[in-house]
């Protein structure tokens, strides 16, 4: 009797030892947490509000197409995005929640600067992962696939035109033309990525596809209509109140701010407006606790919207080419006058933040549904207080607005971006299928 229990004790522990481990599931915090670290160096490397929605772009795509093997009531966007095919299968046994965030830190490390910064995040990511229990094996090879998966998605990323950009002759600014964009106080910066309408949009025809009315004709003769509109910024800027010069300062999102004392001039580097809007999506993630490939999906659909909106709103602004308010208003009006905000250095029409916030809230309206009640946070780490919305186009509104509050931007440029905007959202929305 003895005999046969002991058998049957070894058969049990035999068993045990052969019997499959459970595979490690990576919470989607990690995912959060590497979006966090790819905004934080978006921000020190100081990438321009289109560079760096092409910068979210690739790492959240690359992720949500690892995941998206997790479950087939998901659809790839390969075969959807232009350009875009299948990425490789994993010819060796996988961790997709590891290999997913692997890809998107990889891809981020590939497009930024400081690649030193995510270097070291890598490396202490991979510590964490390793003592979640995961077989040295499985770990290997999900390195491995993030690998091939990376490769992939930069070759996609390389045919992009980007580089190529990179090389083209810079703005040649014309300042016997009296209606062109000149560089503003206090910086003079040359504007800012003239030829990004050249950049492959991930769903869009063209750049040209959402090409918004054209602005007020040029007329700086009193009581004309664009006169009206330079004199509605120099008012509004003259008188506003302590609620709009908040939202002002909260949707600034400029990631190059020169600051001027005496005879010092220094830099303040702050989140672009993209990365604003990746964090309200993460904001949204977290409050409905969506799960790591949920998550995915919200990122790399946000990503992209973003994106073409850029693109869209680049096209136009290139093309119409109008001067922004603060130099019409010293030159014809008041000599001494400033924007609250600092003008970025680009093209008056369209307004940038105008569009692709409309584009966002459009797409994380389809996501998450209206109403949608959330805090943002977003600007806490630069001293700004949480705003309250009760719809993602809630915020859109206020951020379009802010930029008359701002002094950068005339009304045309902030009620057609918006438009632009979500036309293109409603676009990117009907093309792209995730979900079975």
């Amino acid at each position: 009797m003895k005999k046969i229990f002991g058998l049957l004790l070894l058969i049990a522990f035999i068993n045990a030892c052969q019997a499959p481990k459970k595979e490690v599931e990576i919470q989607p915090d990690a995912l959060h947490s590497a979006m966090k670290k790819l905004t934080d160096v978006i921000v020190h490397d100081i990438f321009s509000p289109p560079v760096a929605s092409r910068i979210y772009a690739y790492p959240s795509i690359a992720a949500y197409e690892i995941l998206v093997r997790k479950d087939s009531s998901y659809i790839p966007l390969a075969g959807q995005l232009n350009g875009l095919e299948p990425i490789p299968n994993p010819t060796n046994e996988v961790n997709l929640d590891i290999a997913a965030i692997q890809a998107f830190l990889l891809i981020g490390k590939t497009l930024i600067f400081s690649e030193d910064k995510m270097d070291a995040y890598i490396n202490k990511w991979h510590t964490e992962v390793e003592k979640s229990g995961v077989s040295s094996k499985v770990f290997e090879n999900s390195l491995t696939y993030a690998d091939e998966v990376t490769k992939h998605i930069l070759d996609w990323a390389d045919k992009d035109n980007y580089k190529e950009t990179r090389t083209y002759e810079k703005f040649n600014v014309k300042t016997d033309d009296k209606t062109r964009w000149q560089p503003t106080p206090p910086a003079y910066m040359e504007a800012i990525e003239p030829h990004w309408n050249k950049i492959r949009p991930f769903v869009l025809d063209s750049a040209t596809q959402f090409v918004p009315e054209k602005p007020t004709p040029f007329d700086m003769s009193e009581n004309s209509p664009f006169y009206l509109e330079v004199k509605e910024v120099y008012d509004v800027g003259n008188q506003l109140t302590e609620e709009e010069k908040e939202i002002a300062s909260f949707w600034d999102c400029n990631p190059y701010v020169m600051n001027v004392k005496g005879h010092v001039m220094f830099a303040t580097k702050k989140i672009t407006p993209g990365g604003h809007w990746m964090e309200i999506a993460r904001i949204a993630c977290y409050k409905e606790d969506t799960d790591l490939l949920e998550t995915s999906r919200v990122f790399a659909l946000t990503s992209i919207a973003l994106a073409d909106g850029f693109i869209s709103c680049w096209d136009e602004k290139y093309r119409s080419n109008l001067i922004r308010p603060e130099t019409l208003i010293n030159q014809h009006i008041d000599e001494e006058w400033q924007p609250l905000l600092q003008t970025p250095p680009f093209p008056e029409y369209t307004s940038g933040h105008s569009v692709i916030s409309g584009a966002a809230g459009i797409m994380l309206t389809s996501i998450f549904g209206e109403p949608f009640h959330f805090l943002d946070s977003t600007e806490n780490k630069y001293g700004l207080p949480t705003r309250e919305f009760n719809s993602f186009n809630e915020a859109s509104d206020e951020a379009a607005i802010s930029r008359l509050y701002g002094g950068i931007h005339y009304m045309p440029a902030i009620e057609n971006g918006i438009t632009q905007g979500r036309a293109l959202g409603r676009y990117v929305v009907g093309q792209l299928r995730t979900r079975k």
